[in-house]
């Protein structure tokens, strides 16, 4: 998973202290908790306990074999996307562009409890401020003057840097906290590129600023309390959406609040109810505030040689002062032998900064749908490596007075190919 600690291997290769290899990431238990690993996904989100991703892990320091006190657990993953886009009607528009996550963490016994540190860099900055074209999409800037319209923006180079600390409160519970600049408050589902239900999808979802957007947050302190299958936490963060400047850390503020619920019933489920408050989130509006609220289901499940993963989530936006609009999303994503893998997403978004704050449609409400569906195949290429060659097709539902705009039945596709870290 990008970013992610989520990660099951297929083979054990264990060679002694000072090795890397590939190991089954249920011998290690969560960085915030006495939980399977693999339930964890970027920042402090959760996934179901079954949930496969991919990635390369060592044990360093210490005596591998016994266990010794101060060994550390260590993750990598990273991707690296090359995409031709070509977003159909009279907004649309085609680019080439590269897209890739570099993710590293490790974790060690300390003083009775347990330190975390995470790190994760982007080179999305390399595809221009202006992101690359995505109909329907909204959200942030790229130049500090007029707000993206049917572009999704880059990432940061810097996506999480981050320090968490866990203490065991007898066999059943725990308390954490997470320091992260960047980091991700407890806000929402696990971002649409760390959950396997979503991750081979390269675009991201119309609603990824009503649930997932502030995955990138200069600025994070979080602190949680976690009981068997149940955590609740909660964040001070910076609202501010990262600024055009993608190279660069911005201002760390703590003028925004969440908190968060998590369940997972059995092996096969994540459940999530979020709430927050964000301050002046948008550059461009900074004297709207926002209250955000998100819910969330995940189902996993394994069936031998297939692997199937689902997410439903809805979220809402209530801008102070301002509209209220909702988000639903529901994306699947099934695999076999890691090699086949079919994914698709539906989206169902109120949309009201399509005609930007100007102009006799500016700040108007318009439902827009949108079903995406793809495939991609993976080849080895190496020991922990592998290329993934896939497509994906797009297609919209919306009201007839966007018609002059998009087009009557505006067409989307995406092709890519993608190197992947095992």
């Amino acid at each position: 998973m990008l970013g992610s600690a989520s990660a099951v291997a297929q083979n054990h290769d264990h060679t002694g202290a000072g090795s890397t290899m590939n190991m089954p990431m249920e011998d290690l238990t969560g960085a915030y908790g006495n939980y399977p690993a693999s339930r964890e996904a970027s920042g402090t989100a959760w996934v179901p306990d079954s949930s496969m991703m991919a990635g390369w892990h060592g044990r360093f320091g210490g005596d591998a074999e016994s266990g010794e006190s101060g060994e550390w657990a260590t993750m990598f993953h990273g991707t690296v996307d090359l995409v031709y886009d070509d977003q159909g009607g009279p907004r649309g528009d085609e680019k080439l562009f590269s897209q890739s996550m570099l993710m590293a963490m490790g974790q060690r016994p300390l003083g009775g409890g347990k330190l975390g540190l995470r790190g994760m860099v982007s080179l999305d900055p390399t595809m221009g401020k202006g992101g690359y074209p995505l109909l329907f999409q909204t959200g942030e800037t790229a130049d500090g003057n007029s707000p993206l319209i049917d572009r999704q923006h880059p990432h940061d180079f810097f996506v999480e840097l981050a320090a968490s600390y866990s203490m065991p409160l007898g066999a059943d519970g725990s308390v954490f906290v997470y320091l992260g600049y960047p980091g991700e408050p407890a806000l929402g589902p696990p971002p649409f590129m760390h959950r396997a239900s979503g991750l081979d999808n390269p675009e991201a979802s119309l609603g990824h600023h009503w649930l997932d957007a502030t995955h990138i947050t200069f600025g994070v302190a979080t602190t949680g309390y976690i009981w068997r299958n149940w955590k609740v936490e909660v964040s001070a963060f910076n609202g501010r959406e990262p600024d055009q400047y993608r190279w660069n850390f911005d201002t760390p503020r703590f003028n925004s609040h969440s908190v968060r619920t998590s369940y997972n019933p059995t092996a096969n489920w994540s459940l999530q109810l979020s709430r927050g408050h964000l301050k002046s989130p948008e550059l461009l509006e900074p004297d709207v505030d926002q209250i955000r609220t998100s819910a969330s289901a995940t189902y996993d499940r394994p069936f031998g040689a297939w692997h199937w993963q689902t997410t439903f989530a809805l979220g809402r936006n209530e801008k102070n002062p301002g509209s209220t609009t909702d988000a639903l999303l529901l994306e699947s994503s099934i695999s076999l032998r890691d090699r086949h893998t079919l994914f698709a997403r539906a989206d169902y978004v109120e949309k009201d900064e399509l005609f930007g704050h100007h102009g006799p449609l500016a700040g108007q409400i318009f439902d827009v749908g949108k079903l995406s569906t793809g495939y991609v195949y993976d080849i080895p290429i190496m020991r922990h490596v592998s290329l993934g060659l896939g497509g994906l097709l797009s297609v919209y539902n919306m009201p007839g007075e966007l018609a002059p705009y998009y087009g009557d039945d505006p067409l989307s596709t995406m092709v890519f190919a993608r190197l992947r870290i095992l």
